[in-house]
């Protein structure tokens, strides 16, 4: 494992998670929080509390990047952005299945707010996914360490 790839590969996750989350939550479905809204806590309630959703999201974003690096599979043809895709979209599973859905389950949230949430978890977790890939899969120009002056690189 790469660990300084890894702590990038998290920066970056955080960085578009909240860039995502921006877009998914204060524009896309803005209009559904608001007509739910008195299933969720007041505005100036959620202001308090907004640095320990912000520290969760960020150890968050560092455990997606380790684990994405626990089961990176090197010898795999595919690009770093397709396996962290695919990566992203398993986590997305993950988090619907034992998370969202029992959101909606146990909130009195319009159905058509909890079936969003659920598409918008996985479209989230696919694109980070995507971006950890990215970030984390090496360069397959890498010289190996054992090579001499006399190694080509043209295959």
């Amino acid at each position: 494992m790469n660990y300084p790839r890894i702590a990038l590969a998290g920066i970056a996750v955080f960085v578009a998670s909240v860039a995502v989350s921006y877009v998914i939550n204060d524009i896309w479905l803005m209009r559904l929080y608001h007509a739910n809204a008195w299933a969720y806590r007041r505005a100036g309630d959620v202001r308090r509390i907004v640095p320990i959703g912000v520290a969760a999201q960020f150890l968050g974003s560092l455990a997606l990047a380790w684990v994405y690096a626990k089961g990176y599979e090197p010898n795999r043809e595919a690009s770093g952005i397709a396996q962290g895709v695919r990566f992203g979209l398993a986590v997305a599973l993950l988090i619907v299945g034992f998370a969202t859905v029992w959101n909606y389950v146990t909130q009195p949230i319009a159905a058509r707010l909890g079936v969003l949430q659920m598409f918008s978890i996985v479209a989230e977790f696919g694109i980070l996914g995507a971006i950890v890939g990215l970030v984390y899969h090496p360069s397959r120009l890498s010289v190996p360490r054992h090579a001499n002056e006399q190694y080509d690189l043209r295959g």
